[in-house]
């Protein structure tokens, strides 16, 4: 009897396990319509791969890789939480608060967002010379990290 019972665990384990895996796709068909029509205003670049992620058998994000390298990540929803590009491009302006452009531009005039993170707390931004701004909710700059 112990070992059957051992035996169901293990095949719930592994069948969970399966399930759980992520998935890839080079087809954009798969992410949400709000992901979609974001991709298409926003980016020239065609989707090169879509990662699902998931936790416990449920989708948690969706993470694209465009054919210029540039990355974004959306939420379950479609909703970008993350976008990265390369050093010689920048994030469309859609995507970073009018506050943060605005201070971007009046402080550091030379340098390019390459980088932006929709976090609870705020948003956080990497400027191409790698260095990253944080800013509160209130789109408020707070700190330099780096």
């Amino acid at each position: 009897m112990k070992k059957l019972i051992i035996m169901a665990v293990v095949v719930i384990m592994a069948a969970v396990t399966v399930q759980a895996r992520n998935n890839y796709s080079h087809d954009a068909s798969i992410l949400p319509a709000t992901a979609k029509s974001t991709l298409k205003a926003n980016f020239k670049a065609p989707v090169s791969l879509v990662k699902i992620d998931k936790d416990f058998g449920r989708i948690s994000e969706y993470e694209v890789i465009l054919t210029d390298g540039t990355e974004v990540t959306f939420d379950r929803d479609g909703k970008v939480k993350e976008v990265e590009t390369a050093a010689t491009s920048s994030v469309p302006a859609a995507f970073i608060p009018q506050p943060v452009t605005m201070y971007v531009k009046k402080y550091h005039t030379v340098l390019r967002v390459v980088g932006y993170e929709k976090k609870r707390s705020g948003c956080e931004i990497t400027l191409s010379n790698g260095l990253e701004l944080k800013f509160d909710k209130n789109n408020n700059f707070v700190k330099y990290d780096d």
